[in-house]
């Protein structure tokens, strides 16, 4: 497994996903808020499945 999520875009994904988790425990939002756990297990792995089926790569560690 490739990393293909680059250093902008992990750090996104983990102000998103504590922002949605946040947001979830305050109940501004509902149990949806919860997805925020996705971003950050991509965040923390490095690597996003939905990257690869599409061919993205935001890290530029693959070569072509």
């Amino acid at each position: 497994m490739t990393k293909n999520i680059g250093g902008i875009d992990r750090i996104l994904r983990i102000v998103v996903g504590i922002a949605l988790i946040a947001l979830a425990v305050t109940g501004m939002v509902g149990v949806w808020g919860y997805i925020g756990v996705v971003p950050l297990l991509t965040a923390a792995i490095g690597w996003c499945p939905g990257y690869a089926i599409l061919g993205v790569d935001t890290c530029g560690c693959q070569k072509a």
